[in-house]
């Protein structure tokens, strides 16, 4: 019996249409590429602001975060091997700068000239049978972790350990640290800080099955998203903010403790004006991390495989990721739908 060498793949065809699971040929790996076949992708926000704002010239292959097993190497791959399980690295840099070598693609030199912002981000990512990966220093071996565990901490796991890494010294003992929105990135948030730090960790989230979410995950205390929130949480040492809406960013602002730090992590387009005095305290900093770098990767896997986090899945087929989008859409998912391409 013949081999396919076709693929499905849910790609955004054109701006303004919604993505289309097509078949498309199954990539080759030249160089040194490696063809991974994907065994689980996960659904994020960010797939949403690409599908509705069409940032990125189309068309392409939706799904940033991938985990699956080399499949093929190209004759200058070196690293891996044919079976390996891994993830994939996501913010592919120019692969040419100094921070791109450093495995800090995520804050590429030359990203402001780059015409993508990663692996299906402007780039064919993982929402497929299989993903052509540039070269083996963007992937990271996961083990016997289970592929659908694995894939979310691409994003879900990396962004908010590297948003953690960034104000580490502040999240001392006596440190109270506000969680704002209890989504995929969230709640493994919650979890890092407890993991991470001695801190006082608070949720906030206007759902009530997100609150529940972080109170399973080892939040000290849980807070409905109301007018009158930021009154428990006045004094927070750190804020971060998953969210980033007009709402969020100004709960934020309210609670920050003077000297504080500010972390953006969402983008759902709010604005806060910065300006002296403003909206934020005194000695008020605000950061806005992205991603993360692929050694810190490899520490959120190790912190996976040691059981210190766990993602929150509801595992779909990928013939369901319309399902899927249309659910996170609704804000009727709780932590992080994965797409498992099996026929």
């Amino acid at each position: 019996m013949p081999v396919s060498t076709r693929d499905r793949a849910l790609r955004l065809l054109e701006p303004g249409r919604p993505p289309a699971l097509v078949e498309v040929d199954r990539p080759v790996p030249r160089g040194t590429e490696v063809l991974v076949r994907v065994t689980a992708a996960g659904l994020c926000h960010s797939d949403l602001h690409v599908i509705d704002a069409a940032p990125f010239a189309t068309p392409y292959t939706l799904g940033h975060e991938v985990a699956g097993q080399v499949a093929r190497v190209g004759p200058d791959a070196t690293g891996v091997a044919p079976g390996d399980p891994v993830v994939v690295y996501g913010p592919w840099g120019c692969g040419g700068c100094a921070r791109c070598a450093a495995g800090r693609d995520n804050y590429c030199d030359r990203r402001a000239e780059l015409t993508w912002a990663g692996v299906g981000l402007g780039r064919d990512g993982g929402m497929a049978d299989h993903l052509l990966v540039p070269s083996a220093r963007y992937l990271v071996p996961i083990g016997d972790l289970d592929p659908a565990q694995a894939a979310p901490l691409a994003d879900a796991g990396l962004t908010p350990y590297h948003a953690i890494q960034r104000c580490l010294p502040a999240l001392r003992v006596d440190a109270t640290v506000a969680v704002i929105g209890v989504g995929g990135l969230g709640h493994v948030a919650i979890q890092l800080l407890r993991a991470l730090t001695p801190s006082r960790v608070i949720a906030v989230d206007v759902r009530p099955e997100a609150l529940a979410l972080a109170d399973k995950y080892g939040a000290h205390a849980s807070v409905p998203a109301s007018a009158d929130a930021d009154r428990h949480l006045r004094g927070a040492d750190v804020v971060l903010d998953f969210a980033g809406t007009e709402a969020t960013l100004a709960l934020a602002a309210r609670s920050l403790r003077a000297d504080g730090d500010l972390v953006i992590v969402g983008s759902g387009g709010g604005q806060l004006t910065v300006r002296k005095p403003g909206p934020l305290p005194p000695g008020g900093r605000v950061s806005l991390p992205f991603w993360g770098t692929r050694a810190e990767l490899a520490d959120v896997v190790a912190l996976a495989r040691s059981g210190a986090i766990t993602v929150e899945v509801e595992r779909f087929p990928l013939t369901a990721a319309a399902d899927a989008i249309d659910r996170l859409r609704a804000g009727r998912l709780t932590g992080r739908a994965v797409l498992i391409p099996t026929r």
